[in-house]
C-alpha cells in the first residue's frame, strides 16, 4: 500500500480540510507570527508544552493587538512547568486555560502533551494528526529528542509533522510513499535522513538527484541538499524508516 502525504496545512491560502482533525503542540522554541497563524488555523486542538506558552504569549504581545492575543487561547498548557513564567501562567489561568503540572521526569514536555492528546482521543473516539511547532532548531539534544520521539511514534500514530520557519519534516515508515508537493509553500531543498537505523535502501522519483535501489546510512551516502523538481510530486520507497524534510519558502 502506498501512503500519501499532503502539506496543505502549511498553506495559509488553503481551505481547512474538515475531514482531517489536527492537533498543534507548541514547543519552547522561536517561531514567527506568520507561521503560528497558519498552523493555528489548520488545527482544532492546540496545546503549549511548558515554556511554549511563553513563546505564544510573547509573540502575541509583540503584536500590540489585545484582541488578537486573547483569541489565540490554547486548550491547555502542560509540562513540569520549570520554564513557564509566573506572569504567563497567571495570564492563561485568568482565561480559564488549564495549566497542568506533571512532575514525571521520564517524559519530556512534548511527550506529556501527546499523552494528553491520546487521552482526549480515547474519550472522544477521534484520531488527530499531530503538528509540532518547533523541535528542529536550538539545542542539539532537544533536536535529537524530536528525531527519536517521532521515530518511535510512527509505530502508534499515522501522521506526525514537525515544523519550524525553515523546515517541515516527518518520518516515513518502511514501504512506499507518495508526497504531494505544494510548490507554492515548499522551497527547492529537501533531504532523506537515515536517523535511528543502520541503513536503508531507497528508490525515489521527483528529485533532482534520484536514488535507484541505493543504500543510505550515516556511514555511507546521505541524501542531503537534494532538490525538488518544479511541478513534480515525490515518490519514495524505503526498506527502513527514514526522515523526510523539506525547506519552507520565506513568504
Amino acid at each position: 500500500m502506498v501512503v500519501e502525504w499532503y502539506s496543505q496545512f502549511l498553506d495559509p491560502r488553503a481551505s481547512k480540510d474538515l475531514n482531517i482533525s489536527r492537533a498543534l503542540i507548541i514547543l519552547n522554541q522561536p517561531f514567527s507570527a506568520r507561521l503560528l497563524k497558519t498552523l493555528w488555523a489548520a488545527c482544532e486542538w492546540r496545546s503549549c508544552a511548558d515554556g511554549g506558552a511563553n513563546r505564544l504569549h510573547d509573540i502575541l504581545c509583540a503584536s500590540g493587538d489585545l484582541d488578537l492575543r486573547s483569541s489565540f487561547r490554547p486548550d491547555m498548557v502542560k509540562g513540569d512547568l520549570d520554564s513557564l513564567r509566573d506572569d504567563v501562567k497567571l495570564y492563561y489561568t485568568s482565561l480559564n486555560v488549564p495549566v497542568i503540572y506533571d512532575s514525571n521526569q521520564d517524559s519530556t514536555d512534548l511527550m506529556k502533551c501527546v499523552q494528553e492528546l491520546e487521552e482526549k482521543e480515547r474519550l472522544t473516539g477521534r484520531e488527530f494528526e499531530i503538528v509540532i511547532l518547533g523541535g528542529l532548531s536550538g539545542r542539539l539534544d532537544q533536536t535529537v529528542h524530536t528525531l527519536s520521539y517521532l521515530h518511535k511514534l510512527r509505530k502508534t500514530r499515522k501522521r506526525v509533522y514537525t515544523v519550524t520557519d525553515d523546515n517541515v519534516g516527518w518520518v516515513l515508515d518502511e514501504g512506499e510513499h507518495f508526497i504531494h508537493i505544494n510548490h507554492d509553500v515548499l522551497g527547492q531543498t529537501c533531504g532523506l535522513l537515515p536517523v535511528g537505523i543502520d541503513s536503508t535502501i531507497l528508490t525515489t522519483t521527483g528529485l533532482r538527484w534520484n536514488l535507484d535501489n541505493t543504500e543510505s546510512s550515516f556511514d555511507g551516502l546521505v541524501s542531503t541538499s537534494n532538490h525538488l523538481v518544479p511541478g513534480q510530486d515525490v515518490t519514495i520507497k524505503t526498506s527502513k524508516p527514514i526522515w523526510w524534510c523539506a525547506e519552507l519558502k520565506d513568504h
